[in-house]
């Protein structure tokens, strides 16, 4: 029999949820997107908060209502050969290369650059990548620990931090919300603007490495069928998005009132410090540091812990505690190319992994509705990953002049939607359709209610 999680433990999962999703990307993007929306702000949050928090969350509902046992099983729907390439690049883009290295890095370029010369940076973040993914290491070791980690300890510490430096950020605003200026790029489409740069928190993917996480700690708590399982993932999941809407918020519209002092920063980490800096002087920087290491920190836990589990599950002969050497070294290796730097090699891979991710949630809950058809999975991935090759194409500016890429790109750019980064969307339908079709004619078309 089921048991039933009392009100306090619900909140702790939701607040373990939230803090491994909060992390480098969730505190610098939104203030970085107040900035350039201006007044038009309003838009962009909304579609912000759609990527941010909407899609992440039916990400982990997904995984408990499905009742699969991790990424690769549920991309698996589609084609084995494919759930492994698709599993590979998910957790390489957000465990090694992009999302973990870019929590190092935040947490220095935020928190301990602005105290050391500019002639020792580098060494200086050197040691604070080595010393940062040892601590996130030792604090993963154990998994079955994380929500005490980061839902019982590290989560609450960092909104009681955060939540005071906003206080005075709406207390004793810089500057007004009407009249601000828009940049060229939120001018034309400011919700479809806000909802591209959700991609930049890298949730969505997180949610399909998160979401066995959660389920996991759901059932060390005695709740085991899946339908029990989906019902407290739904009911964790409102707390997070109660919690990331609110926050989100707040320093979208910080990132915008911070234009009544400062000037455009080129991201939301400077942003943020200026506004510390000017609130709290010293005590609001060392207050920063601590509020950018512990939101990464959190989420590095979270990340090593869900390469470290799906590595055992898809390669057995590499142990838990060997996955999570190597999530915890690599990432740290990587942070020393810059925060900058990182962020634009991440964003056209991004574009290419989003569609796909986005696809799979969204077919993963119309399962549950329509059954399980094969064809569609398959149809609408194949629409889905060539179009949202041109997405990334079109996003990778050093391949944007070579001769072949350009024409693949005067064609792709008849694509609705394509100007604003989401050519994928009506392909992506078609796909549907042709994949219903496809399973109604087939004679060896089977649909399963799972």
């Amino acid at each position: 029999m089921d048991n039933k999680l009392k009100l306090k433990e619900t909140i702790f999962i939701g607040s373990m949820l939230f803090g491994l999703f909060f992390g480098a990307g969730n505190l610098i993007f939104p203030v970085n997107m107040g900035q350039n929306a201006g007044s038009s702000v309003g838009l962009a949050n909304i579609g912000f908060i759609l990527t941010a928090v909407g899609l992440p969350f039916l990400g982990v509902l997904a995984m408990g209502v499905t009742g699969v046992g991790g990424v690769h099983e549920l991309a698996s729907k589609v084609d084995r050969r494919y759930a492994g390439v698709f599993t590979a690049l998910l957790y390489l883009s957000i465990s090694i290369f992009f999302a973990a290295p870019r929590l190092a890095t935040t947490s220095f370029t935020i928190g301990v650059a602005p105290f050391v010369s500019k002639n020792n940076q580098q060494v200086a973040l050197a040691i604070f990548s080595f010393v940062f993914y040892t601590l996130a290491w030792l604090l993963a070791r154990n998994s079955a620990k994380i929500l005490v980690v980061v839902g019982k300890f590290l989560n609450p510490i960092f909104l009681i931090l955060l939540s005071s430096l906003l206080v005075m950020v709406f207390l004793k605003p810089l500057g007004v919300l009407n009249g601000v200026k828009v940049q060229p790029n939120y001018e034309l489409s400011p919700f479809f603007e806000g909802f591209k740069a959700g991609y930049n928190t890298l949730d969505a993917l997180a949610a399909l490495a998160f979401g066995i996480v959660v389920i996991s700690t759901i059932r060390q708590l005695g709740v085991k069928t899946k339908t029990a399982v989906a019902k407290e993932v739904l009911k964790s999941g409102i707390v997070v998005i109660i919690l990331m809407s609110v926050i989100y918020t707040a320093l979208t519209y910080a990132g915008v009132l911070s234009l009544g002092k400062f000037s455009l920063s080129e991201n939301g980490g400077i942003a943020l410090a200026e506004l510390a800096n000017y609130y709290l002087g010293l005590p609001g920087a060392i207050l920063l540091a601590f509020i950018v290491t512990i939101a990464c920190l959190k989420t590095a836990v979270g990340l090593i812990t869900a390469f470290s589990e799906a590595t055992e599950e898809m390669l057995p002969s590499v142990s838990y505690k060997k996955a999570s050497i190597l999530a915890a070294v690599l990432p740290a290796i990587f942070a020393n190319v810059g925060l900058s730097a990182i962020i634009s090699i991440a964003v056209p891979v991004l574009m290419f992994l989003y569609p796909l991710a986005m696809t799979l949630i969204l077919l993963a809950l119309l399962e549950q509705v329509i059954g399980y058809k094969k064809e569609v999975y398959v149809w609408v991935t194949i629409f889905t990953s060539v179009t949202a090759l041109f997405d990334a194409l079109n996003a990778a500016t050093a391949l944007k002049e070579v001769e072949f890429v350009k024409g693949i790109l005067s064609i792709a750019k008849h694509l609705p939607f394509f100007d604003m980064g989401m050519g994928w969307i009506v392909p992506s339908i078609v796909g549907l359709f042709i994949g219903l079709a496809h399973a109604q004619l087939s004679p060896t078309g089977k649909t399963v209610k799972e």
